[in-house]
Formats: C-alpha cells, structure tokens, sequence
C-alpha cells in the first residue's frame, strides 16, 4: 500500500531509470529530425518535375513500406535484441535522409525513401523497450512521458526546417541534418549502459500483474513463456540456472523479470538469417492467433476517426469561418502542444483509474468521438477551440491506453511484435483516410469529421460489447489463480 502511494518514477531503480531518460532523448531527437523533412518533401518531389499523379505515388512508398515491415522490425527486436535491431534502424534511417540529400531525380528520391520505409521504425523499438524496462502499473507514465518527449520534438522540427529552406539548398542541408540526428542517435544507443539493464529486475508489483495481467494473457503466451524461459537458461543468459519451485507450486523465475533479451535477444544477431526468420515468423503467428483483434479493430476505427478529423482542417476552416491559413496554423500548433503536454497527464489519471485501462480506454474514446461531433457541428471558431482543447488531451490518452491494452494481451515476451502489429494497423488508416476524406468532402466540408464520428461511435459499441468479457474472463482466471494457490 505504502508503495501505490509513492511517485511511480521514484520506484524505478536508479540505473534503469539512466535508460528510460536517455530513451526519452531518443525519442525527441528522432521527431525532432522526421519533422524537419516532412513539410519539405512535396515541395521537393514538385521541384523535381513530378505530376500530381507521380507526387502522389511517391508519397505512398513510405507508407506501404512501413505497414508491410512494422511488425516484422518489431517482432525482429523481440527476436535479436532491442540493442542491435535498434542501432540497425537508425544507421539505415540515417543513410535513407543522407540519400535524401543527394536526390537530384524522382529515382534517386524513391530509392532514398526505400530504406527509411521499411527501417524507420526506432520509436516503435523505443517503446518496447520502455515496456520491458519497467512494471506495468509504471507503464502508462513512462509511456505518456515518451510520448510527450516526442511530440515536442515533432513541433520544434518544422520550425527548424523552415529557417533552413530559406536558405539555397535548404532541403539538401535539411536532409544532410535529418541524418546527422541520426547518426547522433544511433552513438547514443550505443553508449547507453546496457549493462544495467542486464541485471535481473525483481517485480514489486507481481501480485497486482498476476491477477491483471494474466487475465489478457492467452494459451500461447503462457507456453511461449516457458520456452523462451528455458531457452535463456540453456544459453546461460541469466542467472538462475533453472526455474526452481516454490511452496505455492509456482515457478520461481514467475516472481522475477530478467531483462537479460534487451541486449542479447533470444536468438543471437550472427545466427544464421532463416533462424532468425523462423523466430519472427512464430511470434508474429502467435500474435494473429490470439484474441486480439477487438483491440487492434478499435485502434484502426479511431485511427481513421482521427485522421479524418484532421485531413482537411484548414480548407474546412477557410470555407466555414472564412479563417486565414495563418490563423488556422495557430489552432494547429496550440492543439499539437496541448497533445504533448497531454502525455504528462496519462500517469496521474491512470492513478485515478486504478490502472483499469479497459475503462480508461472506453471514456476517452467516448469523449473522442463527442468532441469529433462538436467539431462537425460547430457553429464558431470558439467551438473548434474549444473541440480541439480536449481533442488533443482525449487522443493523446486513448493512444497511451490501446498500446498498454495490447501489451497486457499480448504478454511482455512480445512486446516488439505488438507494437510494431499496431504500427501496422496505425498504417493501415493513413492509406484509407485520405480515401475516406475525399469520398465525404464530395457532400461537404463537414463530411470527413462526420463520417469520423460514425467510425468513432463504431468503436465504442465494440468496446461496450468487449469490455464486460474482458472483466469476466478477469474475473475467472483470478478465481482459477486463487484455487491453484490454495491447493
């Protein structure tokens, strides 16, 4: 009890908490270089002689590239190790933006976006090892501070690309910088003291995970678990030399996490290329075979509920409110702040939740969907503040609790794969909304945000249906734990 009303950052150990924080420079780095490039690149490609219809192709490379390879990175960090799978993302991300810089034709800019497509995925690796340094009722926090860290690096970056393009060869020396952070990043990662996470965390929280999180936790995890348990002992990367019994019956590696896989992996980054596929392979298999898709359908329907919220904001302001695109980027900017200052607000309201993520996650994307309605028929500017004030607070908190809601389901062993299977479903949307947008924008500068808040509404009878079974089969396997302990 003493320890639930302690601050959550001062119950991480000293050491591990070194890490988290260089993760969080990490994180803002890596948006911070992104955002410089990104408002550049459709001026670039138009200045390179390319067609709308050309423009608009080249655009979608990155976004295929990375639904196809967000869950084999992910899962592939799970396999060899957040260390190197890490230090591999930002090295090739680093040589697709110095390629970027010498693209002088439409080829040599799609050969750029190549690499970056399928290897930009640092942030998704940056949160699956957050989750493996620490407990799960610190997850939110650390989560929501990560989040935060980025997000305000992904607002000073257009700032600083912008004062760059006024120069002659902007773009190419925002490109040169973009991968400079890069390289500034991948010698972070490499120094940050690994050693520390190697040592075995003992997990104050046990009991709280053992009635929570194993209520999410399917047949495949438990025996994915035990495998990737034994296998860390053959190869004496932790140690204990086995899983002794205690009086209880349980295992007793269950009561202590070994964080010996953040560097090493459960299978070594020089071993042969098939087995490390083979290793992929089986966890993403295990990740489509559970019972996860109400989770990952929520994230898709609100990730395009959101997308279409924003898809065509300016012209929607111009048109309804006659609002200059000066004022309109104002709004913009006030409400991206308000999203990165949202992410410090997810542990403390996590706290008042009791860590119930379920219902957290209901009551945001009820207020979400309620705020995508205001916003539609929003009869001032006033009103669209006032929808985007709370817009930027309610997503900010929903995405925080679908990605804790994955790793409670999905189990820790596979939090790469989770993540990057998110990423995937997150990619999804961005195909499909601006689809979606220019479909309903043929009705009316109202009919994107409209039809998001049918998707919305989607979403939150699916959670009304799931939810109460997500409580009862809570409630079952922590009847059958308690019999187990008795016996």
């Amino acid at each position: 009890m003493n320890n639930a009303k302690c601050s959550i950052l001062n119950q991480i150990p000293r050491r591990r908490k070194r890490i988290i924080q260089c993760v969080y420079v990490v994180g803002f780095m890596d948006l911070f270089g992104v955002s410089m490039i990104i408002p550049l690149l459709s001026h670039h490609v138009k200045a390179l002689g390319a067609s709308p219809t050309v423009a608009g192709l080249v655009g979608s490379t990155y976004g295929i590239l990375q639904l196809f390879s967000s869950t084999i990175v992910g899962s592939w960090s799970d396999v060899v190790g957040r260390r190197y799978s890490m230090l591999t993302c930002l090295l090739l991300s680093a040589l697709g933006y110095g390629l970027l810089g010498m693209s002088t034709s439409i080829s040599l800019f799609v050969l750029a976006r190549i690499p970056v497509g399928l290897f930009k995925h640092s942030l998704s690796i940056c949160r699956a090892l957050l989750s493996d340094l620490v407990s799960e009722a610190e997850r939110p926090l650390v989560m929501g501070h990560f989040n935060a860290a980025s997000s305000v690096g992904f607002i000073l970056g257009p700032v600083v690309g912008g004062y760059l393009t006024e120069h002659e060869g902007g773009f190419y020396t925002s490109s040169f910088t973009c991968a400079a952070i890069f390289l500034l990043n991948t010698g972070l990662v490499w120094l940050l003291p690994w050693s520390d996470a190697l040592t075995p965390r003992a997990n104050a929280n046990y009991n709280s995970r053992a009635s929570k999180a194993s209520c999410h936790v399917n047949d495949n995890h438990v025996t994915s678990t035990q495998q990737n348990s034994s296998h860390g002992n053959s190869n004496n990367h932790t140690i204990a030399s086995g899983p002794a019994v205690t009086e209880s019956g349980a295992p007793e590696t269950n009561q202590r996490v070994w964080s010996w896989d953040l560097d090493w992996g459960e299978v070594s980054l020089l071993q042969p290329a098939w087995r490390q596929l083979s290793s992929v392979g089986s966890k993403i298999r295990t990740v489509a075979s559970s019972d996860m898709w109400d989770l990952f359908l929520v994230r898709l329907l609100m990730a395009i509920a959101i997308m279409l919220y924003y898809s065509n904001f300016s012209l929607a302001m111009e048109e309804r409110f006659m609002l200059k695109p000066k004022a309109t980027g104002y709004l913009i900017s006030y409400s991206s702040t308000l999203g990165a200052l949202a992410g410090c607000l997810v542990g403390p309201v996590t706290k008042l939740y009791g860590n119930d993520m379920p219902a957290l996650l209901l009551h945001s994307t009820v207020l979400t969907c309620c705020l995508i309605l205001l916003y539609a028929m929003a009869p001032s500017v006033w009103h669209v503040l006032l929808s985007s004030t709370f817009f930027a607070i309610s997503t900010t908190i929903g995405r925080t609790c679908i990605t804790d809601l994955e790793l409670q389901k999905g189990g820790a062993h596979a939090s790469g794969t989770l993540i990057g299977a998110g990423q995937s479903v997150t990619a999804v949307g961005r195909v499909l909304a601006p689809l979606l947008s220019g479909l309903a924008q043929e009705f009316s500068p109202c009919g994107p945000p409209s039809l998001g808040v049918g998707l919305a509404l989607a979403a939150v009878a699916l959670l009304l249906v799931r939810v109460p079974k997500w409580d009862g089969r809570c409630k079952r396997k922590e009847a059958k734990l308690d019999k187990t302990h008795r016996e």
